[in-house]
């Protein structure tokens, strides 16, 4: 999510002159987490802080989870994963196999536990927006099989969640 400057886009209407309009004109009646759609507060238009509109705090445990925390879990889990396959098919290297090792770790303790090793160890929690306190297999499959493609984690709405969260119906939360 880019903060701290505004977009605009040169429009120019059939047979009219051509202006400046903010992106925000454009997108904000079809991309889910814009201001224009609608916020808890309508008097002032904003939200104020991520996770706002889920009805989460703003800092502290059970706030929306920073990209770069996010990040450094993925990478840790990425690394874990490869150590795992490297132990089974050693002295070979692992390759197609760690993509399996981190599949499984992800998924298997998503489901159970709502955090995989590395988020249990940046302080992170998967948790359902509904309130039901497993994530379950489903949509931990959903969320891992979006997450390998790596791009639908970085396009984030206001909330903070990944096109692979909005999909299966979580959050990424701090622990503490």
């Amino acid at each position: 999510m880019l903060t701290g400057w505004r977009a605009f886009v040169i429009t120019v209407p059939f047979g009219g002159r051509s202006r400046l309009e903010p992106v925000t004109r454009w997108t904000g009646s079809w991309l889910p987490g814009s201001p224009e759609q609608g916020s808890p507060d309508p008097s002032d238009g904003a939200v104020r802080y991520p996770g706002e509109r889920l009805g989460l705090p703003a800092e502290g445990a059970g706030s929306v989870a920073g990209f770069g925390r996010r990040a450094l879990a993925f990478v840790l889990d990425l690394l874990l994963s490869a150590l795992v396959a490297g132990a089974f098919t050693a002295p070979e290297l692992p390759r197609n196999w760690s993509v399996l090792a981190w599949a499984l770790l992800t998924v298997v303790p998503t489901a159970a536990f709502g955090m995989t090793p590395g988020m249990t160890l940046f302080g992170l929690r998967v948790t359902r927006l509904d309130g039901t306190a497993f994530v379950g297999l489903p949509r931990a499959v959903v969320r891992t099989v979006l997450l390998f493609f790596v791009v639908p984690a970085v396009v984030t709405n206001t909330d903070r969640q990944g096109l692979h969260d909005r999909a299966a119906g979580v959050a990424v939360l701090r622990t503490r």
